[in-house]
């Protein structure tokens, strides 16, 4: 059998559904120069069975001990054959012409590093749509991710992802750490190697499933934000602010509305309006558009006060692991 070019490495725990869904849609790849590389890590609700309906794939299934995510990874690229590792997180479905899309892209522009954006399958719910629609506005925090208005260099998040094996060799592997994903990209850059947003190659995005979880992820999120200005000073950029003087501005906003007078409230008024035109004209859908609204402020008001927590006690007060020790722990294995 050929080498294969792409080695798609994908860590799950207990998401069988997720990975049936996942892997009939690379069954249905109209380019098939791909292997899968599933690792399991600790689920107690194995998928092995549902890669092992999908024949048509050429797939490797291994199981080990839970260590996370970005060890999982590590793990998958020891085993894998391609010339490119693809990173997809179990919860993406794929559209059919991806590696078709992709291997046109590198063939045209070859490059080290690379990503594309996500985006929301018809079959999704009103409330991942609306996840969605916040995860990637410029509105929110989307023009800090990298999407089409961008703030920032793009940065490949590895539920879209992909290197060469050079850049395996020359850089490592992921770390195990929250944002181990812009950890890994800036390593990559610091290395010399160049990353580019490939935007045909995109991929649907499940999202969380409900607002509760939506806020504990982004929370976390601007949590992370502080651990990679700590691993890499100089890396925080004033735009990476915006969400937390967002959620000062809004509480002060609000103090004043209450105490003083009602027209304070008036620029959060004109923002939530402005969220809700501009998702009614992305999505086509009112109970989307109504939903996004919400899902926006959970993203900024999850993501802001992460950030001011581990500011507060990361910086300030210099709590936490020695960063010496920050380091030490999360180079991977």
């Amino acid at each position: 059998m050929d080498r294969p070019r792409f080695s798609v490495i994908v860590p799950v725990y207990n998401r069988i559904d997720e990975v049936e869904d996942l892997m009939a849609s690379l069954e249905a790849q109209t380019c098939m120069n791909f292997e899968v590389v599933i690792v399991e890590d600790g689920s107690t609700m194995p998928c092995e069975d549902a890669v092992r309906r999908h024949p048509g794939v050429r797939s490797k299934y291994f199981y080990k001990g839970n260590e996370g995510r970005s060890i999982a990874r590590n793990y998958g690229m020891e085993r894998a054959e391609g010339d490119y590792f693809i990173f997809f997180d179990s919860d993406c479905v794929i559209p059919e012409r991806y590696f078709e899309i992709l291997s046109r892209e590198l063939d045209s522009t070859p490059v080290d590093c690379f990503g594309g954006p996500d985006a929301a399958h018809d079959s999704f719910s009103s409330t991942q749509k609306a996840i969605n629609y916040a995860m990637t506005s410029f509105l929110t925090t989307g023009g800090i991710r990298g999407g089409r208005m961008s703030l920032e260099k793009f940065t490949p998040r590895t539920f879209n992802m992909g290197f060469s094996r050079e850049v395996y060799e020359g850089v490592g592997g992921f770390r195990e750490m929250f944002s181990e994903d812009i950890d890994m990209s800036t390593r990559i850059r610091q290395a010399g190697f160049g990353i580019a947003l490939i935007r045909p190659a995109y991929v649907y995005h499940k999202r969380r499933v409900d607002f509760r979880k939506f806020f504990r992820q982004v929370h976390v999120f601007g949590m992370s934000r502080i651990t990679l200005h700590l691993l890499y000073p100089g890396s925080m950029k004033a735009v990476h602010t915006l969400p937390a003087l967002a959620v000062l501005a809004g509480v002060v906003l609000i103090l004043l509305g209450i105490f003083v007078s009602p027209w304070w409230l008036l620029p959060l008024g004109v923002y939530l309006v402005a969220i809700f035109l501009s998702a009614i004209l992305i999505t086509r859908s009112l109970v989307i558009a109504l939903k996004a609204v919400p899902a926006s402020v959970i993203q900024i008001l999850g993501y802001g006060s992460g950030f001011i927590k581990a500011y507060i006690t990361k910086i300030l007060l210099g709590r936490g692991r020695d960063i010496n020790e920050e380091i030490l722990i999360r180079k991977g294995k």
